[in-house]
């Protein structure tokens, strides 16, 4: 069965919530969930994300949100921290991942941390048994896929195009996908513009997909109290599952 993962902003629009959401979510078909850390510069996200970011901010998150929100939910659910590399920088990586692996986070998706500069980080990561999720563009060369994929942990996260996250663009993936199964056995998850619309087309030759601003979008539809916000991103999760399975 192909996987689904699901991106919040996490502590928005408050810690309760977040916990709230992410069991619901669990319980309708989310595979993993992806902790977005607020931060005031997501450059590699589109503006419901980012808009996400700054209220949570304006509302006060803290990292300590981050950790006591993590807290409750990772021992239940497969739970990832998804953040800019200086938000994860300012706590000292040789403190965090540590923390991270007690809390039961099982990995970090760092958009803006190069495969190159990962690679200074890669013994903290495996001596903690945490992946650092590796990322492939479609603008990668073959070479490029077979040096980055090889030490590959959990999944790949294969970006659908170039650009940002929520923008619906579309791109021929299966030439890439191909090329990156010559190489690992690691999960493919596609990312990137993924709906309830665009799912079933984007998990074609993919073990699953990555799922954030159409959830953001519910968090941040203000005609909604909680309850329904909470309800209609399950129901969105069920559907968003079964299309990825159909």
């Amino acid at each position: 069965m192909k996987k689904l993962v699901a991106y919040i902003t996490a502590g928005y629009p408050e810690k309760s919530f977040s916990v709230d959401l992410a069991f619901a979510l669990s319980k309708n078909g989310v595979d993993l969930l992806e902790l977005g850390v607020p931060f005031s510069d997501p450059v590699a996200d589109g503006p419901l994300i980012e808009k996400a970011n700054y209220k949570a901010l304006e509302l006060g998150f803290k990292f300590e949100h981050l950790l006591d929100i993590s807290k409750t939910i990772a021992p239940k659910v497969d739970t990832l921290w998804m953040g800019y590399f200086n938000s994860f920088y300012q706590h000292n990586l040789n403190t965090l991942i540590p923390l991270a692996k007690e809390i039961g986070i099982s990995g970090f998706i760092i958009p803006d941390l190069p495969y190159e500069e990962s690679l200074a980080y890669k013994n903290l990561f495996d001596s903690n048994h945490i992946s650092n999720i590796s990322f492939i563009a479609p603008t990668d060369s073959e070479s490029r896929i077979a040096e980055i994929v090889k030490d590959s942990k959990k999944f790949i996260y294969m970006v659908a195009y170039a650009g940002i996250t929520g923008s619906g663009a579309s791109e021929d993936l299966q030439s890439v996908l191909s090329s990156i199964k010559k190489y690992t056995q690691t999960p493919v998850y596609v990312g990137f513009g993924v709906n309830k619309k665009t799912a079933k087309d984007k998990v074609k030759g993919a073990d699953g997909v990555i799922v954030g601003s159409a959830f953001v979008e519910i968090l941040l539809d203000y005609n909604l109290n909680y309850t329904q916000k909470i309800a209609k991103c399950g129901e969105l999760a069920k559907i968003l599952k079964s299309e990825i399975n159909s």
